[in-house]
Protein backbone atom coordinates (compact mmCIF):
# COMPACT_ATOMS: atom_id res chain seq x y z
CA UNK A 1 0.00 0.00 0.00
CA UNK A 2 0.89 3.75 -0.51
CA UNK A 3 0.14 7.02 -0.24
CA UNK A 4 -0.74 9.40 -2.61
CA UNK A 5 -0.59 13.17 -2.99
CA UNK A 6 -3.69 14.88 -3.05
CA UNK A 7 -4.43 16.94 -6.12
CA UNK A 8 -5.46 20.78 -4.76
CA UNK A 9 -8.28 22.53 -6.77
CA UNK A 10 -7.29 24.56 -9.84
CA UNK A 11 -6.10 20.83 -11.21
CA UNK A 12 -8.43 19.89 -14.10
CA UNK A 13 -8.48 16.37 -13.27
CA UNK A 14 -10.74 17.85 -10.08
CA UNK A 15 -13.15 19.01 -12.57
CA UNK A 16 -13.29 16.08 -15.12
CA UNK A 17 -15.90 13.36 -14.78
CA UNK A 18 -14.45 9.47 -13.44
CA UNK A 19 -14.53 7.03 -16.24
CA UNK A 20 -16.27 3.98 -15.35
CA UNK A 21 -14.30 0.88 -14.28
CA UNK A 22 -14.37 -2.50 -16.13
CA UNK A 23 -11.70 -4.40 -15.14
CA UNK A 24 -12.23 -5.94 -11.77
CA UNK A 25 -8.56 -7.23 -10.89
CA UNK A 26 -6.27 -7.38 -8.28
CA UNK A 27 -4.52 -4.08 -9.57
CA UNK A 28 -7.89 -2.53 -9.03
CA UNK A 29 -8.08 -3.86 -5.31
CA UNK A 30 -4.58 -2.49 -4.52
CA UNK A 31 -5.34 0.67 -5.76
CA UNK A 32 -8.45 0.82 -3.35
CA UNK A 33 -6.16 -0.42 -1.04
CA UNK A 34 -4.06 2.98 -2.01
CA UNK A 35 -6.97 5.12 -1.79
CA UNK A 36 -7.96 3.98 2.30
CA UNK A 37 -4.25 4.17 3.10
CA UNK A 38 -4.19 7.86 1.77
CA UNK A 39 -7.29 8.75 3.10
CA UNK A 40 -6.35 7.67 6.68
CA UNK A 41 -2.82 9.41 6.02
CA UNK A 42 -4.61 12.43 5.46
CA UNK A 43 -7.47 12.29 8.26
CA UNK A 44 -10.17 12.01 5.87
CA UNK A 45 -13.14 10.88 5.84
CA UNK A 46 -13.78 10.16 1.96
CA UNK A 47 -11.57 10.07 -1.01
CA UNK A 48 -12.57 9.77 -4.89
CA UNK A 49 -9.95 8.38 -7.50
CA UNK A 50 -9.57 11.49 -9.48
CA UNK A 51 -8.07 13.30 -5.73
CA UNK A 52 -5.21 11.52 -6.14
CA UNK A 53 -5.15 11.73 -10.23
CA UNK A 54 -6.71 8.78 -11.20
CA UNK A 55 -9.86 8.77 -13.84
CA UNK A 56 -11.55 5.72 -12.71
CA UNK A 57 -14.99 5.70 -10.69
CA UNK A 58 -14.26 4.86 -7.10
CA UNK A 59 -14.23 6.39 -3.75
CA UNK A 60 -13.88 5.59 -0.30
CA UNK A 61 -14.98 6.33 2.74
CA UNK A 62 -13.92 5.68 6.38
CA UNK A 63 -15.72 7.71 9.25
CA UNK A 64 -17.71 7.98 12.52
CA UNK A 65 -20.97 9.47 12.79
CA UNK A 66 -23.24 9.26 15.76
CA UNK A 67 -20.84 7.16 17.49
CA UNK A 68 -21.01 4.36 14.56
CA UNK A 69 -17.92 3.77 12.44
CA UNK A 70 -18.77 3.60 8.67
CA UNK A 71 -16.23 2.03 6.43
CA UNK A 72 -16.16 1.20 2.61
CA UNK A 73 -15.46 1.78 -1.19
CA UNK A 74 -17.96 1.98 -4.06
CA UNK A 75 -17.28 1.36 -7.49
CA UNK A 76 -19.16 3.11 -10.49
CA UNK A 77 -21.34 4.86 -8.02
CA UNK A 78 -25.11 6.15 -8.36
CA UNK A 79 -26.16 8.60 -6.70
CA UNK A 80 -29.94 9.14 -5.08
CA UNK A 81 -30.81 11.80 -2.34
CA UNK A 82 -33.54 13.35 -0.62
CA UNK A 83 -34.60 17.40 -1.95
CA UNK A 84 -31.52 19.67 -2.03
CA UNK A 85 -32.51 22.28 0.81
CA UNK A 86 -32.97 25.88 -0.93
CA UNK A 87 -31.93 27.73 2.07
CA UNK A 88 -28.54 29.22 2.92
CA UNK A 89 -26.91 26.47 5.17
CA UNK A 90 -26.12 26.87 8.86
CA UNK A 91 -23.15 27.92 9.32
CA UNK A 92 -22.15 25.62 11.84
CA UNK A 93 -24.35 22.49 11.60
CA UNK A 94 -23.73 22.45 7.54
CA UNK A 95 -19.57 22.78 7.62
CA UNK A 96 -17.89 20.71 4.95
CA UNK A 97 -14.10 20.32 4.30
CA UNK A 98 -12.29 18.42 1.40
CA UNK A 99 -9.15 17.35 1.43
CA UNK A 100 -8.17 19.15 -2.92
CA UNK A 101 -9.45 22.37 -0.63
CA UNK A 102 -6.87 22.17 2.57
CA UNK A 103 -7.90 23.86 6.09
CA UNK A 104 -10.57 25.30 4.03
CA UNK A 105 -14.54 24.42 5.58
CA UNK A 106 -17.77 25.83 4.24
CA UNK A 107 -21.22 25.83 5.04
CA UNK A 108 -22.88 23.68 2.30
CA UNK A 109 -26.08 22.44 1.43
CA UNK A 110 -26.69 18.73 1.04
CA UNK A 111 -29.34 16.42 1.46
CA UNK A 112 -30.73 14.96 4.54
CA UNK A 113 -30.72 11.40 2.86
CA UNK A 114 -28.26 9.78 0.33
CA UNK A 115 -28.26 6.26 -1.41
CA UNK A 116 -25.39 5.30 -3.57
CA UNK A 117 -25.61 1.89 -5.69
CA UNK A 118 -22.23 1.16 -6.94
CA UNK A 119 -20.33 -2.45 -6.96
CA UNK A 120 -17.20 -3.06 -4.62
CA UNK A 121 -13.95 -3.91 -6.17
CA UNK A 122 -15.04 -7.95 -6.95
CA UNK A 123 -17.85 -6.12 -9.22
CA UNK A 124 -20.61 -7.32 -6.24
CA UNK A 125 -23.42 -5.31 -5.74
CA UNK A 126 -23.11 -2.38 -3.13
CA UNK A 127 -26.13 -0.42 -1.72
CA UNK A 128 -25.09 2.32 1.23
CA UNK A 129 -27.91 4.28 2.45
CA UNK A 130 -27.83 6.96 5.24
CA UNK A 131 -28.66 10.49 6.75
CA UNK A 132 -26.44 12.31 8.67
CA UNK A 133 -22.73 12.89 8.06
CA UNK A 134 -22.38 9.95 6.31
CA UNK A 135 -25.13 11.30 3.64
CA UNK A 136 -22.86 14.43 3.31
CA UNK A 137 -20.12 12.21 2.83
CA UNK A 138 -21.81 10.44 0.02
CA UNK A 139 -22.95 13.38 -1.91
CA UNK A 140 -19.33 14.87 -1.57
CA UNK A 141 -17.75 11.63 -3.30
CA UNK A 142 -20.02 10.89 -6.17
CA UNK A 143 -19.56 15.04 -6.79
CA UNK A 144 -15.78 14.27 -7.14
CA UNK A 145 -16.60 11.85 -9.50
CA UNK A 146 -18.88 13.91 -11.44
CA UNK A 147 -15.67 16.18 -11.93
CA UNK A 148 -17.84 18.50 -8.99
CA UNK A 149 -15.60 20.15 -6.01
CA UNK A 150 -18.11 20.98 -2.91
CA UNK A 151 -16.69 24.85 -3.75
CA UNK A 152 -19.45 24.74 -6.59
CA UNK A 153 -21.97 24.01 -4.39
CA UNK A 154 -21.43 27.13 -1.76
CA UNK A 155 -23.89 30.09 -2.48
CA UNK A 156 -23.83 33.29 -1.65
CA UNK A 157 -20.94 35.17 0.80
CA UNK A 158 -19.91 31.83 0.92
CA UNK A 159 -19.04 31.12 -2.30
CA UNK A 160 -17.72 34.71 -2.47
CA UNK A 161 -15.25 33.88 0.39
CA UNK A 162 -14.23 30.76 -1.27
CA UNK A 163 -13.48 32.71 -4.69
CA UNK A 164 -11.43 35.13 -2.83
CA UNK A 165 -9.42 32.24 -0.34
CA UNK A 166 -8.72 30.27 -3.86
CA UNK A 167 -6.95 33.70 -5.18
CA UNK A 168 -5.21 33.94 -2.17
CA UNK A 169 -3.88 30.64 -2.18
CA UNK A 170 -2.89 30.93 -5.60
CA UNK A 171 -4.96 27.39 -6.40
CA UNK A 172 -5.66 28.91 -9.81
CA UNK A 173 -3.17 26.83 -11.56
CA UNK A 174 -3.46 23.08 -11.98
CA UNK A 175 -0.31 20.39 -10.98
CA UNK A 176 -0.48 21.24 -7.05
CA UNK A 177 -0.87 18.75 -4.72
CA UNK A 178 0.00 17.92 -0.80
CA UNK A 179 1.20 14.78 0.33
CA UNK A 180 -0.40 13.01 3.28
CA UNK A 181 2.33 13.12 6.45
CA UNK A 182 4.28 15.40 4.97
Amino acid sequence: MAVHPILIAGDPRLTTAATAVTEFDRELARFVADLFETNTAANGAGLAANQIGDPRAVFVYDLVDDGVRHRGCVVNPMLETAELPETMPDPEADLEGCLSVPGEWFPTGRADWARVRGVDVTGAEVVVEATGYLARCLQHETDHLSGRLYLERLIGRNRREARRMIKAHGWTTPGRSWLPGE
